[in-house]
């Protein structure tokens, strides 16, 4: 089958708002205050909850890497709980699955995402019923940009290499692509908007209105 696979945060979801939230209870929990900013921050926050800890702990003029690791279990703890409070599906993403969907093509999800929170991240907005795959951080031994995660969404979706693509909103997804030897479209809504250009993606996304007619011309 012809196969589409998804990034998670940034690109099906605005995740960036719970991920800060989450940061910025590492912070305050030392008596830092909120160091991270959710309409500035936004662009870290989809690299990760190491990237946000650094980013913060660096702001505060202290944090080596042992203590974005103590920091981290926190993070993971509140983040948790907190999934769904602020996050929202990008717009018109629900309607553009679902076409895919009847025109035939597989979907998976690719994420740096632990698994465990993917899931119940894609449940809560009612969208993990969409997705034959989905691939986290830590589902196999290695993560984005190895080949490998890509390759399993693929297979486990009921897809082949061939004939799919991924798309993702950073660098990582594009040498995800790159690794794997498929195309990819990266999203130009987030926050560095169409300075995604930059990377050469073979295809980009405006608004998921476009969705099918940009993976008709990547993969057919």
């Amino acid at each position: 089958m012809r196969t589409v696979i998804f990034d998670l945060d940034g690109t099906l979801a605005d995740t960036s708002g719970d991920l800060i939230a989450a940061a910025n209870v590492c912070f305050c929990d030392l008596g830092l205050g909120d160091l991270l900013d959710p309409a500035t921050d936004a662009a870290t926050a989809f690299r990760g909850g190491r990237a946000m800890l650094r980013l913060g702990f660096s702001r505060a003029g202290q944090g080596d890497e042992a203590e974005v690791e103590r920091a981290f279990p926190r993070f993971l703890d509140h983040y948790g709980a907190h999934i769904d409070v602020h996050t929202q599906v990008y717009p018109g993403a629900l309607e553009a699955l679902e076409v895919l969907r009847q025109a035939g093509y597989a979907l998976g999800v690719c994420t740096n995402k632990p698994e465990g929170l993917a899931e119940t991240l894609l449940t809560r907005l009612g969208v993990r019923d969409l997705f034959g795959a989905l691939i986290g951080a830590d589902t196999l031994p290695t993560r984005k940009p190895d080949a490998a995660p890509y390759r399993a969404a693929v297979t486990r979706a009921g897809g082949i290499l061939a004939q799919s693509y991924l798309l993702g909103d950073t660098e990582t997804d594009r040498e995800t692509a790159r690794a794997a030897g498929v195309p990819s479209a990266l999203v130009t809504f987030g926050p560095t908007g169409r300075g995604v250009e930059a990377l050469a993606p073979e295809g980009l996304l405006d608004h998921y209105d476009d969705l099918a007619a940009l993976t008709r011309r990547l993969i057919g």
